[in-house]
């Protein structure tokens, strides 16, 4: 039996590392402009790899040269699509093994098939991505239910960790902790409409914006959910405004962030069991300042972008940490709780 679960905890640790690389090679996929490599979907033009579909892949790369379709896009595409089908797999095992085990696991199953009814969604949000023409709020959409997806993977790995037991005192940093978590998903949604808006460099100064602390911005542009990307609702092209407005909130936001976030963390490190992620989250808030303002500076380049997306990921990562770690406290760890048969 300890090796049944010796390898349930195994599969849930290799899953979520996946889950995180997925949503690190998920914002490749975007800003490299490779999220119609392949038009269609499961499959690329019908067929199940980039090899089987490579005439109509030179065609459409002949008709528009610098269009969405090439043979590197449609491959990093469909790469994209097979390991998040090794996602799924992974997720059902253990959905499986945690439904099955769960008397000898000591925890109900609840949160393992949550996680997979949340694989299933976001399955769905990415064909309609492909679909919908990499419209703005479907990509967000995307965006977000990969963060999610990170979150309950994480929730489910760190309760599966042994840490310090957590002082009932450090239960007061539990409400704090919570508005903090929802402060940077907002934030985390507002850079992924930056980035599916394609506007991060619509200001290229800083700290202000186009030389004026508030230019002229079109909000109502800017945020208008249904319509297509690169267009406002009427069909016309977005404007330089409206762009400002997404890059502009999403900047100024960020102070806020850092401030509320930052503070928390450094008044958590003094608690025992909760140092170690509380410190991961300002390293991360200090990378992400270093990144976000180099994407501005350095006119977005690829590499500064995916790890700026992949900073997001890991205050996600060290946010739920701290949040599971709270829920512990004055009590110890749910890994440590043994089930009433003594197995």
């Amino acid at each position: 039996m300890d090796r049944m679960i010796s390898r349930y905890r195994k599969l849930v640790f290799i899953t979520w590392f996946l889950t995180l690389d997925l949503i690190m090679f998920g914002a490749f996929v975007r800003l490299s402009d490779s999220g119609l490599g392949c038009p269609d979907w499961p499959g690329c033009y019908g067929s199940v790899t980039p090899i089987g579909a490579m005439g109509d892949i030179h065609a459409a790369t002949q008709d528009m040269p610098y269009g969405p379709v090439t043979l590197s896009k449609a491959w990093i595409e469909m790469i994209h699509r097979y390991v998040g089908s090794l996602l799924g797999l992974l997720i059902i095992a253990f959905t499986y093994m945690a439904w099955r085990y769960r008397k000898q696991l000591g925890r109900s199953p609840a949160l393992a098939v949550g996680t997979l009814v949340a694989v299933c969604v976001q399955g769905a949000f990415g064909a309609w991505t492909v679909t919908h023409r990499l419209m703005p709020v479907v990509v967000t959409a995307h965006l977000m239910g990969g963060m999610l997806l990170l979150a309950l993977m994480t929730w489910l790995a760190a309760r599966e960790r042994s840490h310090l037991p957590i002082a009932a005192a450090a239960a007061r940093w539990r409400p704090w902790m919570i508005a903090a978590f929802v402060i940077l998903m907002m934030q985390i949604a507002l850079g992924g409409w930056v980035s599916t808006n394609y506007a991060a460099l619509a200001c290229m100064d800083f700290p202000m914006c186009h030389g004026e602390w508030v230019p002229p911005m079109d909000f109502h542009g800017g945020y208008s959910l249904i319509r297509a990307l690169g267009e406002l609702p009427s069909g016309e092209m977005i404007s330089q405004t409206a762009l400002t407005a997404i890059h502009w909130v999403h900047r100024n936001f960020a102070f806020f962030v850092f401030a509320f976030v930052g503070i928390l963390a450094w008044r958590m490190r003094a608690e025992p069991g909760l140092k170690g992620p509380a410190t991961l989250v300002l390293a991360l808030l200090l990378a992400q300042l270093f990144t976000g303002l180099t994407t501005i500076f350095f006119q977005w380049p690829l590499l500064i972008a995916v790890l700026h997306n992949g900073g997001a990921a890991g205050l996600v990562l060290a946010s739920t940490t701290l949040l599971v770690r709270l829920a512990t406290a004055g009590r110890a760890p749910m890994r440590d709780v043994v089930p009433a048969n003594g197995v």
